[in-house]
Order: C-alpha cells, then structure tokens, then sequence
C-alpha cells in the first residue's frame, strides 16, 4: 500500500508541479530538485501535515521541478537511506532527469549522504544540501542511548515502535537504532569515514541557532542542555554539528526573533516562524543552485 501510494504521489508530482503557473525562473535548476525530511516525521505527517509547510509550492512557483521522498520516521540510517535510493530512481525514471539536486533536513542529511556515497547514487546526483544535518551526530541522542537506564531506554523504544508503526504508518521501524545511529562517537568514529564526499556531487550545509532562546517552547530544555555542552545550537543540533562540505552560514532570523531553531527551517510549526521567512529563504537556496549550473 505505501508503495502504490509513493508512485501515485510521484505521477501526481508530475503532472501538476511541472504544471503550475510559475511567477518565474528564479530557480529553474538544471536538475530537480529532490527534498528529504528529517527523523520522527514524513513528507506528510499523518496525512494532514506538510513536513516542507509552504516551502515546495514556493520553489514550483518560482520554477522548480519538486519532489518530495517519504521514509520511515523511526528507523536505522542505512534503512532510510534504501528507500530514499529506491523513490529516487523512481523520480528519475519518471522524470527522465539525469541527475537530481537533494536538499535535506536534520536526519535527511546522513540518509541521503549514505545513499550518494554507499547506494551507487554519486553518479546521479548533481548536490548536496543538509540543512541542520547531525553531520557529527547530536549530544541529545548521547543523553537518551548513553545516560538512561537500560528498561527505560528499551521501553521507550518499544512504545515508539508501536506509535510509528500504527500510528504514522511506518514500515517496521526501529526507533532504537534510529538513536544510536545519531550519538556523536557513531557519526564522527564510524559513520563519517565510512561515507566519504564523493567526486562531482557538490556538498553544502546550513545551520541554524537561537540567540537568546528558539522560537519552539518544546526544544528549550534540549536547546539549554546543547548551549552549555556545544554552544550555539537550534534546539537538537549544533551549528558545530551541522557544518558539512561548503558552509554557508547559520539563520539566526531577524533582530526581534529569538532565534531560528530546528523545526523554524522547515517552516515548522505550522508556518509560524517569528523572523525568518522559510520559503523565502529555501528559494535563495534553490537559485544560488540554478546559477551554478545545478
């Protein structure tokens, strides 16, 4: 059923973004442009929810070719990064794209890294966008894995599984690993060196951070505990973190704001982003993209 589901969504995503009355060519890639969400979520959360809230129709509209993948929100890296490959062939064959542009949030940034340099996709890519990746893991994932009791760790795990699967519909989910799979030592010791940049992919990162607080009440705690253990930071990862390939910088969002946090750079929640104008900025993304040829 989710397999009949993706490639309806797909031949949808053909026939009507390619369709809509574009307010220019701002950022008419090269290549299509491929988004990846991030970890406990999907393309569609529940059906209702946009993970991406306002920021696709913004780069359609100004003249992209969008498409949006969909894993399961708990699970392992290298499952993540299996169905990614397998929806991003899909596109490709649909679109008879030679080479796509990946743009990721949060966990996105290591599924869609491990497909390019261990799933045979360097070749197909054209680059590489993180935004807010846990390039280098995230010290919450070390609190929750390392520093919890072992029935309460395996509870917690058992519980999410269930939610995932019965809930958000996720195919086997594996929320346990999901969390070790982020823990620093993991990313920087093992994951890193064995997913290397590969040649004629370009790689660029974002990050984001609060200043004197995040926008999103429920990341303050983990924002206080990732403050005073690595600095600046936007509620789950580290600007440290998050700096991947070519850095281009971190959204703080405007002077009133207290901040851009995790969920703010994808528009999230619900669009309300105090500051700072997501789809406006995914757009400066996308056409910086288009003039390099991408």
């Amino acid at each position: 059923m989710k397999k009949l589901y993706l490639f309806a969504a797909i031949l949808v995503s053909i026939i009507v973004v390619p369709g809509f009355v574009s307010a220019g060519t701002t950022c008419a890639t090269k290549y299509p442009v491929i988004l990846a969400h991030g970890m406990g979520a999907s393309a569609q959360i529940l059906g209702i929810v946009d993970y991406w809230w306002g920021i696709d129709n913004a780069l359609a509209n100004n003249g992209a070719k969008v498409y949006k993948t969909s894993v399961n929100g708990m699970d392992s890296t290298t499952a993540k990064a299996a169905s990614f490959k397998t929806q991003f062939l899909q596109i490709l064959a649909a679109t008879g794209a030679a080479k796509a542009n990946i743009i990721a949030h949060s966990h996105g940034a290591l599924y869609t890294r491990y497909a390019i340099s261990n799933l045979g996709l360097s070749t197909k890519v054209a680059s590489w966008t993180s935004m807010c990746g846990p390039n280098r893991g995230s010290y919450i994932a070390n609190l929750v894995c390392y520093n919890t009791p072992t029935f309460i760790r395996n509870a917690l795990g058992g519980s999410l599984n269930f939610v995932y699967a019965f809930i958000f519909g996720d195919t086997s989910p594996n929320s346990l690993q999901n969390g070790y799979d982020l823990c620093t030592d993991y990313v920087i010791n093992t994951f890193n060196p064995n997913t290397p940049n590969k040649t004629g992919v370009y790689y660029q990162s974002w990050a984001s951070k609060g200043k004197t607080s995040v926008p999103d009440i429920i990341l303050e705690p983990t924002w206080l505990i990732l403050l005073a253990h690595d600095g600046a930071n936007d509620g789950l990862v580290a600007e440290s973190s998050a700096k991947w390939g070519t850095y281009k910088g971190c959204q703080s969002a405007a002077w009133y704001s207290v901040g851009c946090d995790h969920l703010n750079m994808v528009d999230q929640i619900f669009g309300v982003t105090p500051g700072f104008n997501a789809p406006a900025f995914y757009v400066s993304v996308v056409s910086d993209l288009k003039n390099r040829g991408y």
